[in-house]
């Protein structure tokens, strides 16, 4: 696969993980709780590669962007780690593998997750994204459920040129364990790939989508049995009809062939 290739200190750090190929991504075999728990073992100073574990997250619309446009696809291929943040991409692989996908990887339920055992480990999160009033109000409410959590800065998203490389010099500086990077697909991988090498003292970057805007509290997830089915997106659709009717519209189709076409049996 071409992202074993070029990513050769990703492929040696995460040689234990099973991954299997779903609508031609290769995803990490983990259950949320596995997830979390390698997390944190990365951040483990024995475990350190010399630079961030880039981990990211695929579902439908991802798969969808992946096959037509090479610049996303390749940025996806240089994941670290790829987690499964789709129920139908679960559903598939348990349709045509005999080692599926165990469950869905969101990253909403995700970050709880990990922010429990980091609180409990003493590791530390640093928070950028989202409008400056949405990282805020998510902090806020992260520090309320986790008050014993280290959060050693936060920052909106909106930085351009000097002032997003003096904000990764600020954030490199104050090295978190765990960097979460919510600029929405593609830019959240982008950033990665530009500024990894100037991250040299952050454990792990995990892009995070639309985190922040559900942390803060000015979206709300869809209903559980929603979630269950894979209809989140439906949901998502009836809350921004304008923004989501026409990209669903255009990537479910084609995200749903390729599910159907581009698997393959449990790899690593």
């Amino acid at each position: 696969m071409l992202e074993r290739r070029v990513n050769l200190e990703g492929r040696a750090a995460t040689a234990d993980v099973p991954r299997i190929t779903v609508g031609g991504l290769r995803m990490a075999t983990l259950d949320l709780e596995a997830t979390a728990d390698f997390m944190i073992e990365a951040t483990d100073p024995r475990h350190r590669i010399g630079r961030p574990l880039f981990l990211t997250s695929a579902n439908g619309e991802v798969l969808a962007r992946c096959s037509t446009e090479p610049q996303t696809e390749r940025l996806f291929r240089a994941a670290d780690l790829i987690n499964a943040d789709g129920q139908p991409l679960v559903a598939a692989s348990k349709l045509q593998s005999w080692f599926p996908l165990p469950e869905r990887v969101a990253t909403t339920d995700l970050f709880h997750v990990v922010a429990r055992k980091a609180e409990a480990a003493g590791r530390t999160f640093y928070m950028l994204g989202a409008s400056e009033d949405e990282n805020a109000a998510a902090v806020a409410n992260v520090q309320k459920l986790y008050p014993n959590l280290k959060i050693v800065g936060h920052s909106h998203g909106y930085l351009r040129g000097d002032a997003m490389r003096a904000k990764v010099e600020e954030i490199n500086a104050l090295a978190p364990d765990y960097l979460w990077v919510a600029l929405g697909v593609p830019s959240e991988q982008a950033f990665v790939e530009e500024f990894t090498p100037l991250l040299t003292n952050v454990g792990v970057i995990k892009t995070s989508g639309g985190l922040f805007n559900f942390l803060s509290g000015s979206r709300s997830r869809a209903p559980r049995w929603m979630q269950k089915i894979g209809l989140e997106w439906a949901w998502r659709t009836l809350l921004e009809p304008r923004r989501l009717f026409w990209r669903y519209l255009t990537t479910n189709p084609r995200a749903l062939y390729l599910l159907f076409s581009r698997n393959r049996p449990i790899n690593r």
